[in-house]
């Protein structure tokens, strides 16, 4: 792994105004597509029954004119996946369906719980549950399952079993009649609420409401339940609440699409800011400042702006090519980084860069995009990287390496620097990270990944310690 793993990405919609669900479904999660690129599904609820397909690959691979037409339906969640817990198979692929006493359920999962081990192993233990894979996601079918045939009330049995797990979540459920979704108390992943044409709408992010035409109405609140039904959309407030939430400052920085809004913050003017800091932090001169497509280009921009270095295309992407880092083999991931990107010559040669990225984990990308660019004949290269350096591991959803692997652990900026055979290298500071979400900034966001404050307790391994 040279680089972080995704997120993922999910969508529901309850259908009341003759909408083409699954291909509605479908368009959405390719807005998401970025948050994963393993395997996706649909999951429907048609006349009380339960469908669902799904698969490895892109959304395009996995679903056709003929998969969409079979999965029409009043009800539908759909989901793109990045492991960060469980294998990269297809037994892993959400949304998860599962059969109990009361009937059938589909769930559809962003995040990663931090007590997931131990739930597993007491319910294995103690009441002899069986699990057919390994995801996190399949511990809440199991609780919310067990719940509903206690309480027989599916918004009921979902409030508690999350009471009953720690960590990140954005989840929707879907039984035959009703569609709900949860966000976790801290808010650690997003989640949204929209309508097209007085249908429902639940999505990690706002760009795939709009992506399908819908309006965007708001964000669900953390640990809010939101319940559709025939009757219509309630809100179920969580009695208790953390004194602080946490948004994931990653999804700013990094995981969501740049054209979406989280927790009323423009993700794009986030990134902008960055880049506009990382130039009032680190001034140089130079003659161009580019990024590294696509994720540096917001930062870059901003640099570009705040510097008054003129900005400039250097390095070529292959759009037919995911992100290297999305390859879940470390083979996959080499050969398509020689293929992913190339130098456009006639930019860079002669001319002091400024190469603007938008994180470092190991460096061995980094390294590999600066030996190329001084081959094309860059005079000098100048790196600056819109996100702190990674410290920490993350318990939460982004798949961090071991601390051990985590360049910035293991070395100081000045050989990370020489590593790199940049002439100068700067990281976004930790304490400028509340300027570029000042919306969010007051009420908290985690930020344990760079600095190891934790919002929950996490099982760290004792050399991380």
């Amino acid at each position: 792994m040279s680089e972080i793993k995704e997120a993922c990405g999910v969508i529901g919609i309850f259908n009341t105004s003759g909408l083409n669900l699954p291909k509605e479904m479908y368009y959405g999660l390719f807005a998401l597509q970025h948050r994963g690129q393993e395997s996706c599904g649909m999951a429907v609820s048609r006349g009380g029954e339960v469908i669902s397909h799904k698969d490895m690959g892109l959304v395009s691979e996995v679903f056709n004119d003929g998969k969409i037409a079979e999965l029409q339906g009043e009800i539908g969640i759909g989901h793109c996946r990045y492991s960060t817990t469980g294998d990269s198979e297809s037994v892993n692929a959400q949304p998860l369906t599962t059969n109990f006493v009361k009937g059938t359920l589909a769930i559809a999962h962003n995040g990663n719980l931090a007590n997931a081990d131990e739930i597993r192993r007491g319910l294995m233990e103690e009441q002899g549950a069986i699990f057919h894979t390994n995801t996190d996601s399949e511990i809440f079918a199991y609780l919310i399952a067990k719940k509903e045939a206690e309480t027989h009330l599916l918004e009921k049995a979902i409030r508690q079993a999350t009471e009953l797990v720690s960590g990140a979540y954005a989840l929707l459920v879907m039984s035959p009649r009703k569609l709900v979704g949860i966000r976790d108390p801290l808010g650690l992943r997003p989640l949204c609420l929209g309508e097209k044409n007085g249908s429902y709408i639940l999505a990690s992010e706002s760009c795939a409401v709009e992506a399908i035409g819908g309006t965007f109405i708001r964000d669900i609140e953390p640990g809010e339940i939101i319940v559709i039904d025939k009757d219509g959309c309630t809100s179920l407030k969580a009695e208790k609440l953390p004194e602080k939430q946490r948004p994931c400052i990653f999804e700013y920085i990094y995981f969501a699409r740049p054209d979406s809004y989280i927790d009323g913050q423009s993700i794009y003017e986030a990134r902008h800011l960055a880049g506009r800091i990382l130039a009032e932090r680190y001034p140089v001169e130079a003659d161009i400042v580019m990024p590294v497509p696509d994720s540096g280009i917001d930062a870059a921009i901003g640099y570009a702006e705040g510097s008054g270095i003129p900005y400039g295309v250097g390095l070529i992407k292959n759009r037919y090519i995911g992100r290297t880092f999305i390859q879940p083999d470390q083979v996959q991931r080499e050969e398509a980084t020689r293929i992913k990107l190339n130098v456009l010559k006639h930019t860079v040669v002669g001319k002091r860069v400024v190469l603007v990225d938008d994180s470092m984990v190991r460096g061995t990308v980094s390294r590999g995009i600066v030996s190329m660019l001084k081959k094309a004949g860059a005079k000098e290269v100048h790196m600056r990287i819109s996100a702190p350096p990674f410290t920490w591991p993350c318990f939460f959803g982004v798949d961090l390496p071991e601390k051990k692997q985590l360049v910035a652990c293991n070395h100081t900026i000045e050989e990370i620097r020489q590593d790199l055979n940049v002439d100068t290298l700067g990281f976004f500071h930790v304490e400028d990270l509340p300027r570029i979400i000042p919306n969010c900034a007051l009420n908290g966001y985690c930020d344990a990944c760079f600095t190891g404050d934790y919002p929950v307790p996490v099982p760290l391994k004792d050399e991380d310690r």
